[in-house]
């Protein structure tokens, strides 16, 4: 007789739930490195901006040019402003995430150990029964000699 586990079905649910929270988890992480990513473009951006802008002051310029330089390098602070915002928005989900993820990860592992033990304690009672059987067919035959 084959092991049967009769929480199967319920850790095969386990299972589904932690991948679920895994792939969950792998989304957020993977849309904080792409804001992380364009945060960093646009600093070097606002860095670009600020160097135009010091070199445009050491020549005649006229001074709806330099509003304009300067107009676009605030713009693009506020934009930085907003995604740094959006960012630590995303670190406190994927702390949450985190936190779910670990939680159907141990109830998986609790339901898994389960089966392992189990399936260990089936094993060694069928290695029990197996070994009570080569017993008694040699008892048996002990006794047919005799």
């Amino acid at each position: 007789m084959a092991f049967r586990f009769p929480l199967a079905t319920v850790l095969r649910v386990r299972e589904s739930i932690e991948q679920r929270e895994e792939r969950a988890l792998q989304s957020v992480q993977i849309e904080i490195a792409r804001l992380q990513r364009q945060i960093e473009e646009l600093s070097a951006e606002i860095a670009k901006a600020h160097v135009a802008r010091n070199t445009a002051l050491q020549k005649p310029i006229a001074a709806i040019n330099l509003q304009m330089m300067t107009w676009q390098a605030h713009a693009a602070e506020d934009r930085k402003a907003a995604m740094l915002k959006s960012l630590a928005a995303l670190e406190e989900k994927r702390d949450a995430q985190r936190k779910i993820y670990q939680a159907a990860h141990r109830d998986h592992e609790t339901i898994l150990n389960m089966m392992r033990d189990q399936k260990n304690a089936y094993e060694q009672e069928q290695a029990r029964a197996q070994q009570k059987y080569l017993d008694d067919i040699f008892i048996a035959r002990r006794q047919r000699t005799e």
